[in-house]
């Protein structure tokens, strides 16, 4: 019986146009502060911070058993050392950041089962075995296998605990960051002083937001501002001495601008629609910012249909640049590869900046072109970088690990939707494997390199545009000549001439006199060939008879 050996594919998502952004967030720097105001935004921070923190571990203590009675007797113990207000930004807070924690366990879970699972795998092959494409092998050695055995017991042990405390709702939160926290103990690594470290860990940990409500004047009670810019806060009932103007509030010498949608956040408040402001303290460059937040309706995604119709541009991202490639409506490749180029070391304000303005590249590109639709694949790494997953690749499990999936795709969205395009999520399964194979070769000319990365987003472009990624049918193979010509699959259906046959590229070619310095083989040897088949069918006729 002969076995069969056909790589069984995986079933390929349809493409769909992803949902516009759901809110906005502007940041502008307060100038100009005077000593006293930082003195005051200090207190504020650090009363409302510990207020916060005590609030968090409540609710930690809560686990499952939490009820709106639990909220409510909570946020009565606050208002007593705050307002109603601050009390109920300070528990909605608490609550957002436990529902996080509560995913990132959920997420942990789930690596952890995907580690023990390859773990469990590859430990019950013999030592030496040799793995296929679907399923990895055995160990290489003793030793290896050895010290696999105890980071199996490892990972369980850690997979029991997790699940322990997910069914316990025990979570372990940090406020300020774990990894700051964890900077304590490294400061000659991370070239701070102990001063330097309290100064960024307390203002971490400082509380100064407050959530918008409509109907109010300027669209938030608690921390004001008006259309000139002037800011105004609601102090806490201890810290109400300290108020400069009426019913206890402060207001800041600084004045706020917004020069990034500027116009939209004063259309709001104008109307008195709920606006959410959040002070914060840069601790290495001590500058005081605030962020200003909204929601708004979710932008109404056009049919797919729409988005096709002008074609787009299929985007391949990678560790290091954008590559992308423009298609029009029937799938066919249109001008030169383009590569949008960043970095992604350094610090995250420096990869973000540097994502961001690559974005910005290709949207400024795709409006040149008139295309109304950018086509991305719908990338999540968070399961693929783990050590078990892809054993001793290091340098590769770093690789994937630094595409910013997450965030760029975020950022595409919200970029895109402010100047009018729409974002095709196509299923990233074969892409590369795919537009490298058809794609890659046939592209080359004497004056363009395709890379591998090109044809991808090729193949990405077409998967988006509702065609195969192979570039035409094949014809049956009745011998090796294909006299039954090419098919093409790059027009729809109903596209009246579809199964005509395709010209060949050298079409002129026939016509064309021999250049200086060529023998003329190919065309000798094509007029020899015919001379020989009317030879061969002359002599299969009988000669007619002569006529006397």
């Amino acid at each position: 019986m002969q076995r069969n050996t056909e790589r069984q594919l995986r079933v390929i998502d349809a493409p769909f146009v992803a949902l516009g952004p759901s809110g906005v967030a502007v940041r502008d720097r307060l100038k100009g502060l005077a000593p006293e105001d930082e003195k005051v935004l200090r207190l504020v921070g650090e009363h409302l911070g510990a207020l916060a923190s005590r609030d968090l571990a409540a609710r930690c203590r809560d686990g499952l058993e939490h009820s709106t009675v639990t909220w409510a007797a909570r946020k009565q113990g606050l208002t007593a050392s705050s307002s109603s207000r601050w009390a109920g930004s300070i528990t909605k807070a608490t609550h957002d950041q436990w529902a996080l924690s509560r995913r990132g366990q959920l997420a942990q879970i789930q690596n952890l089962e995907s580690g023990v699972r390859t773990l469990t795998h590859r430990l019950s092959q013999a030592i030496g075995e040799k793995g296929t494409k679907r399923a990895p092998g055995g160990y290489r050695s003793r030793s290896e296998w050895f010290h696999k055995t105890r980071r199996l017991t490892v990972l369980e042990h850690r997979l029991d605990t997790a699940r322990s405390d997910r069914e316990a709702g025990v979570v372990h939160v940090v406020r300020g960051g774990r990894r700051l926290l964890n900077t304590r103990h490294n400061l000659e690594a991370a070239r701070l002083t102990e001063t330097e470290w309290r100064e960024r860990w307390e203002a971490e940990r400082w509380f100064l937001q407050a959530d918008g409500e409509s109907g109010k004047r300027f669209g938030n009670e608690t921390i004001r501002i008006a259309p000139d810019g002037e800011v105004s806060i609601k102090l806490p009932a201890p810290l109400a001495g300290l108020a400069n103007a009426g019913h206890g509030r402060y207001v800041l010498a600084a004045k706020i601008g917004f020069k990034h949608r500027g116009a939209e956040w004063a259309d709001r408040i104008e109307v008195n629609r709920a606006v959410a402001y959040r002070i914060h303290y840069d601790a290495p460059r001590g500058r005081w910012y605030l962020t200003a937040s909204w929601q708004r309706p979710v932008i109404q995604t056009i049919p797919l249909d729409t988005a096709r119709a002008k074609g787009l541009i299929g985007v391949d991202t990678n560790a290091d640049h954008f590559a992308a490639y423009r298609l029009d409506f029937h799938g066919n490749p249109v001008g030169e590869p383009h590569r949008f180029s960043y970095d992604l070391s350094g610090t995250a304000n420096h990869r973000d900046a540097q994502i961001r303005h690559a974005i910005t590249r290709v949207l400024h590109w795709a409006k040149r072109v008139g295309v109304a639709a950018i086509a991305i694949e719908d990338l999540d790494f968070t399961a693929e970088t783990t050590r078990e997953k892809h054993g001793r690749r290091k340098r590769f499990r770093q690789l994937i690990s630094g595409i910013p999936t997450g965030r760029l795709k975020a950022r595409l969205v919200s970029m895109a939707a402010e100047i009018g395009l729409s974002i095709v999520a196509v299923d990233p399964a074969y892409t590369s494997q795919w537009g490298g194979q058809h794609w890659q070769n046939p592209l080359v000319t004497p004056r363009r390199t395709m890379s591998r990365h090109d044809a991808a987003g090729i193949a990405i472009g077409r998967r988006a545009l509702g065609h195969p990624i192979r570039r035409r049918t094949a014809p049956p193979h009745d011998d090796q000549s294909d006299r039954r010509g090419h098919r093409t699959v790059q027009a729809d259906r109903g596209t009246r001439g579809r199964e005509g046959t395709r010209p060949p590229v050298t079409e002129r070619a026939h016509d064309a006199r021999p250049r200086a310095g060529t023998t003329g083989t190919r065309e000798t040897s094509r007029i020899s060939k015919t001379v020989r088949d009317i030879r061969s069918d002359q002599g299969r006729v009988q000669d007619s008879p002569l006529l006397t």
